[in-house]
């Protein structure tokens, strides 16, 4: 099969034998696959990347003197069965999967990994028991959004929400763009997002952002404060100290840009009381200084990926169309194409999603 190959720091394409579905696996043909920031991040910090895997737990093993093929979004058509494998969906159905396979008992990594290539290749083995059928004539290039989606997701349900609370964005990359739509799912609303860029600002509101901020002219704290203080609220500490009036309604604050500083930036100006839910991933050492947490007595909580639940919550949402999907894709490439749009990607103003079409 033919596939883009992360080889010696660069992106290549190369042939490479087709994989062989093992018990319990099926071979599947990619239809489409997205480009993840995480991609990004492991090709051009792939040192920084793998220690961070080991010393985090081992979660990725790979190997930067080895081939890669990365890619962990995709939708993928059914083509055969390894042996002893339940046969329950026809070849050529659209199926999704959370980005893993089993040999065995042993759960191996798609899309970081050396044994197992990812969505920029042909052909990938998955498992059976992990496939979920594409619903609703929803096509491969929108059910690829699934497992991007499913952060966001993962996220919103981390944070507990109650119909009090006033959430606010910080950052509208794709994960941002994935937790407003969340928010507008779970109908928690005003959701203010904030973010530097124009068009990623443009997409907020269209994903479901009731106020949309430029933190160059305008604070988000302050577009928060407005938005959940009562008219009446007394914010002397007297009035806090014997609970008396009106009180402001309760502050999420969820973090989705990952780059150092930022968030010291939303301790400082996060409400009291609030909490934060630190969504994007920073793989860069960081500082924060506590004492701002202390007095504020804010409650931090730290996400990733998601649950086979919420995986699944988040393919049926965007096949009701309660995601609005075309939004989030501003390109599709080949093969050939894979090393270019990792460039183009870090324009915010020129794409958000760019899929990879393996057969085109």
């Amino acid at each position: 099969m033919r596939a883009a190959v992360f080889r010696d720091g660069q992106i290549t394409v190369d042939t490479m034998p087709d994989p062989v579905p093992e018990q319990g696996q099926v071979l599947v043909k990619t239809v489409r696959c997205g480009i993840c920031g995480s991609d990004l991040h492991a090709a051009k910090h792939t040192a920084q990347f793998v220690d961070l895997g080991r010393r985090s737990g081992g979660r990725f093993g790979l190997d930067a003197s080895r081939d890669a093929v990365f890619g962990h979004e995709f939708c993928c058509e059914v083509v055969e069965y390894g042996p002893d494998t339940p046969k329950r969906l026809k070849p050529g159905t659209l199926v999704c999967s959370m980005p893993g396979t089993l040999r065995g008992n042993q759960v191996l990594p798609i899309g970081y990994s050396n044994e197992t290539a990812g969505g920029f290749g042909q052909f990938m083995p998955l498992a059976e028991r992990m496939l979920l059928e594409v619903p609703n004539g929803l096509s491969a290039e929108h059910a690829a959004l699934t497992e991007p989606m499913a952060v966001g997701w993962h996220a919103v349900q981390f944070a507990r929400l109650t119909a009090e609370d006033v959430p606010l964005v910080i950052g509208c990359g794709p994960v941002g763009l994935a937790v407003i739509a969340s928010l507008k799912i779970k109908a928690a609303h005003p959701i203010i997002a904030a973010d530097f860029s124009p068009a990623r600002r443009a997409l907020a509101e269209r994903m479901g952002a009731d106020v949309v901020i430029d933190p160059a002219r305008d604070s988000p704290y302050r577009a928060w404060a407005d938005a959940a203080t009562p008219a009446s609220y007394d914010p002397s500490r007297f009035a806090r100290l014997f609970n008396i009036g009106p009180k402001q309604r309760p502050c999420v604050v969820f973090e989705c840009v990952g780059v150092p500083g930022v968030i010291q930036q939303v301790m400082e100006g996060a409400a009291a009381g609030a909490r934060v839910v630190v969504v994007g991933v920073c793989m860069e050492t960081d500082r924060i200084e506590p004492f701002f947490g202390i007095v504020k007595q804010l409650n931090v909580q730290f996400v990733l990926a998601y649950s086979p639940e919420e995986f699944a919550d988040s393919l049926r949402h965007l096949a009701e169309g309660l995601i609005d999907a075309e939004a989030l894709i501003t390109g599709t490439v080949g093969l050939d194409g894979v090393a270019g749009a990792f460039v183009d990607l870090a324009n915010p103003e020129r794409h958000v999603k760019v899929m990879v079409d393996p057969w085109r």
